[in-house]
């Protein structure tokens, strides 16, 4: 559940500090008093898109935090894991919002910087908005599988992956017989260079590190001489000049006296040991490397020439030999697709035909789910329609296959498949006894909308485990027994979930566990917004002014007493 929210300069709200509880929330208020305000911070919470126009005048940055109390299996703890976002499932998770005067917006999950798209993947498991003009989603055809989908919930998902998993497949075999048959004489073309390049590279007999050797190899038979006259040079110090036979006479001389002082004389004996045994290795390798000096002017002129040759290609097919055999693998390739295009075109068709029957099997179980799923959905809303007041409204979702004159051959009819199966859906109605079913957005009124939205909250509020519904102004367009209707049933969808609903309806606020008070106030010529938790005596008196208007009587106050006392035997029974 949501615990508590904090709002900070956003929009005509300076500073509020709200406190929630279990069940059913409502905000009143006049008109333009800044209920939506509050919609909008929570909106912000759960990822919603902010401005500059979010800050209040004259601040430098608007600021909403909100913190949730979550059960240890809520789906939210692994998509925290998944994004890497540290959080203890035994304490409070904690959401911070922050859009600067410049646009700027800043997120926060339990202190750690996130981004806004990290931020709407978990607010759409925290928060579920249902807007004062979502019902319009109704009227939109395309969003109709959405509806139905979402209702199926993980077994429909599990289904469609792995329908999804032939469509990749199916596609990108598509792609590839469609790009070769639309190989052209430019195609042709590249094959007479890729043949040129193949050969040139093979004949190269390139070998991976042979650069870096020649070169190498190169500087030492350039420079042969020099070479010669330093090892030789060095070699006749340590035994021609006798710079050994010194090391080794005061050596001898240090041996003869040693006995007379041990202590000081064995270690300049040992140093001088090993001294004239690394001297006597050191002129050694001088001298076998000096026999191994080469002088070889037709050696170096090949390797000059393999190099410049190597050069060469470098610059032609890539920085490295590496690169080169790696460009020689990838046109080998492309050379071999054209070459035998007409094989392969044949082996990808038959391979097609194979994956298109494989992919309509698919198609076809996902589109068998979906029926059963919609009629049981249908069932479900029209019962739920009962208890608002649409009795005798039947529904029905019509499932049509996806066809263009693009599409694939099923049976004899060109099909159209997307990553969600063939299936186009929508929503049908018949409101009234004798009427046929039609078109959702073509005959139902904005009541009936928002009682038919509602009613599929109902039930998807048991299916996404969203803890936080909230609903403004869904009671727009309707009155008295389906506005009492509509209370109720937002009073037994909060019974699994925390609902929040903006209303100017005394028959749903009436309704609420918790009720809050939006006004406005001006303080210094500066118009702020203030929220109000309301006790028992207020909420009459608020249910009076929804009841009266202007004027509050006793009559309306007595009145208001009279709902309360109804809606807690409703609420009880």
């Amino acid at each position: 559940m949501l615990v508590a929210i904090s709002i900070r300069n956003l929009a005509v709200v300076e500073s509020v500090q709200l406190h929630f509880h279990r069940g059913f929330h409502v905000l009143t208020g006049e008109t333009g008093a800044g209920k939506s305000i509050i919609i909008d911070a929570l909106g912000l919470i759960g990822g919603a898109r902010g401005s500059s126009d979010f800050v209040r005048y004259g601040c430098d940055r608007a600021e909403v935090e909100a913190s949730f109390d979550l059960p240890g299996d809520h789906p939210v703890w692994h998509a925290l894991s998944r994004l890497g976002i540290q959080a203890d499932r035994d304490e409070l998770l904690i959401i911070r919002r922050e859009l600067t005067a410049q646009g700027k917006s800043l997120c926060r999950i339990n202190g750690q910087m996130v981004n806004l798209t990290m931020l709407r993947e978990v607010g759409e498991l925290l928060i579920n908005i249902h807007g004062q003009h979502e019902h319009h989603s109704l009227l939109k055809v395309e969003r109709h599988l959405e509806w139905l989908d979402a209702y199926g919930g993980e077994e429909l998902a599990a289904i469609k992956r792995r329908y999804r998993e032939d469509f990749g497949c199916f596609m990108a075999l598509q792609h590839e017989l469609n790009q070769l048959k639309e190989t052209s004489q430019q195609a042709y073309q590249m094959l007479d260079l890729y043949r040129f390049q193949i050969e040139e590279l093979n004949n190269a007999q390139l070998k991976i590190g042979e650069d870096e050797c020649l070169s190498e190899e190169k500087r030492k038979l350039a420079n042969a001489e020099k070479l010669m006259d330093s090892v030789n040079n060095a070699y006749e110090r340590l035994y021609a000049q006798g710079a050994m036979d010194s090391v080794n006479l005061a050596l001898s001389k240090l041996e003869d006296v040693m006995v007379y002082d041990t202590v000081k004389f064995q270690p300049m004996v040992e140093q001088l040991q090993s001294a004239y045994y690394q001297l006597e290795d050191a002129a050694y390798q001088l001298r076998d490397y000096r026999e191994n000096i080469e002088f070889n002017p037709v050696r170096l002129e090949q390797i000059e020439e393999r190099l410049d040759q190597l050069t060469s290609l470098k610059r032609k097919y890539g920085s490295t030999v590496e690169e080169m055999l790696q460009y020689l693998q990838r046109i080998e390739a492309e050379a071999d697709k054209i070459e035998h295009k007409d094989e392969r075109i044949a082996a990808l068709e038959k391979e097609a035909q194979e994956r298109l029957a494989k992919l309509t099997r698919k198609a076809e179980a996902l589109t068998n789910t979906r029926r059963q799923l919609a009629n049981e959905l249908t069932a479900r809303i029209e019962a739920e329609l009962q208890h608002l007041h649409m009795e005798r409204t039947r529904l029905d979702v019509r499932l049509d296959r996806l066809q263009g004159e693009h599409g694939f051959d099923v049976g004899g009819v060109p099909v159209r498949f997307t990553k969600n199966g063939w299936d186009d859906a929508e929503f049908l109605i018949s409101p009234n006894p004798g009427e046929p079913l039609r078109p959702l957005h073509k005959i139902a009124s904005g009541g009936e909308l928002s009682r038919i939205m509602l009613a599929m909250k109902t039930i998807f509020a048991e299916v996404d485990r969203v803890p936080v519904i909230i609903f403004d102004e869904v009671d727009t367009g309707v009155s008295g027994r389906a506005a009492q209707a509509i209370a109720e049933k937002l009073a037994w969808v909060s019974r699994s979930g925390q609902v929040f609903a903006i209303t100017h309806l005394p028959q749903v606020a009436c309704m609420a566990d918790h009720q809050y008070y939006i006004e406005k106030q001006v303080r210094d010529e500066r118009t702020s917004t203030q929220v109000t938790e309301l006790d028992e005596t207020g909420r009459i008196a608020e249910l009076a002014r929804m009841l009266g208007g202007v004027e509050v009587t006793e009559r309306t106050l007595h009145h208001a007493q009279e709902m309360l006392k109804l809606a807690e035997r409703q609420k009880g029974a």
